[in-house]
């Protein structure tokens, strides 16, 4: 990327004329649509994000993902509800919480890659499910209720809907700006060089496996935080969160959006969030759709939305 192509906030021009279209969105729709369904999709292209970073930068594919998103949104409900600890604190812990876990999680599964990987991760989660059905923080079937939202740095009253979705609508612009500093930083660079060729990687003198752990440690409490942010917003951290429901619907968010673009994670999150939700009174139906859906992507758009988009951007230009 040469430098005079960074215009706006280290996007190149064309995502910069994206991020103002998203941002142009936000501004418009809770005006238009369901204020906490909004903030909803908005969670979850965070996660979205974080798992893209892990798929479509560092090529591991995970099916865990949803341990580390029940990890933060439990810890964070934990804090809130019972210690009742300030939104800013119970945001941290369910981060942090999230990213210990991925640093366990990392360091047992990361020895192996490919389908050996994705297992492990698998596996893990399970367990993370059922120790999180036993032990009683969790609440058990009934997870944990009447999480407060409490203020922002004492001053920003959050119980209000129209003041929380203005607060994590700065906060999604801020993670997309950092997702997108992160996958073009050096850093970047070397996870992409990782997951193209490990072997010349390794050559190059970088320390692979140390690379990939960061990048899922990274992956990991970006999920944490994201859903920190669902469990203050809706009040309640169940085991939806933590169930295995969560790490497909990720997955097919990257799919349906495309993997490996910075924009990817928005558009797939709004896809199969709005199937869930404007289809939620077909009751099973919704699982068919998303099959099909699912399928439809995979046959037509191997690059998912966002990659087709670009593909054609390239070819017109």
């Amino acid at each position: 990327m040469q430098e005079d192509e960074v215009q706006f906030l280290g996007f190149t021009k064309p995502r910069a004329v994206a991020f103002a279209l998203l941002a142009a969105f936000i501004v418009v729709s809770p005006f238009v649509l369901y204020p906490v369904f909004l903030m909803k999709v908005y969670c979850f292209i965070i996660f979205a994000c974080a798992y893209n970073l892990l798929l479509g930068y560092t090529g591991l594919m995970s099916f865990g993902h949803s341990a580390f998103f029940g990890a933060g949104a439990y810890l964070c409900g934990y804090t809130a509800a019972r210690l009742g600890l300030p939104f800013e604190i119970s945001v941290l812990a369910g981060t942090l919480s999230a990213a210990l876990l991925g640093l366990v999680f990392g360091w047992i599964a990361i020895r192996r890659s490919g389908l050996y990987f994705a297992m492990i991760t698998l596996a893990l989660a399970q367990m993370t499910y059922f120790i999180a059905l036993q032990v009683p923080f969790t609440g058990g079937e009934d997870g944990i209720q009447q999480v407060p939202r409490g203020s922002l740095l004492g001053l920003v009253d959050l119980s209000s809907d129209t003041t929380i979705y203005w607060v994590m609508a700065v906060i999604l612009l801020g993670v997309l700006v950092f997702h997108n500093r992160i996958v073009h930083s050096p850093f970047g660079q070397v996870l992409r060089a990782t997951r193209k060729n490990p072997e010349r990687a390794r050559s190059l003198g970088y320390n692979v496996d140390r690379f990939k752990l960061m990048s899922f440690v990274l992956s990991a409490a970006l999920a944490g935080f994201a859903a920190s942010l669902k469990t203050i917003i809706f009040g309640l951290a169940t085991l939806t969160d933590i169930s295995m429901v969560t790490s497909i619907e990720v997955v097919l968010s990257n799919l349906v959006g495309g993997i490996g673009t910075i924009f990817g994670p928005v558009v797939g999150s709004f896809v199969i969030l709005s199937l869930e939700y404007y289809l939620a009174p077909y009751g099973p139906w919704v699982l068919l759709i998303q099959g099909l859906v699912f399928t439809l992507f995979v046959l037509l758009f191997r690059q998912g939305i966002v990659g087709k988009l670009q593909e054609k951007l390239r070819t017109l230009l």
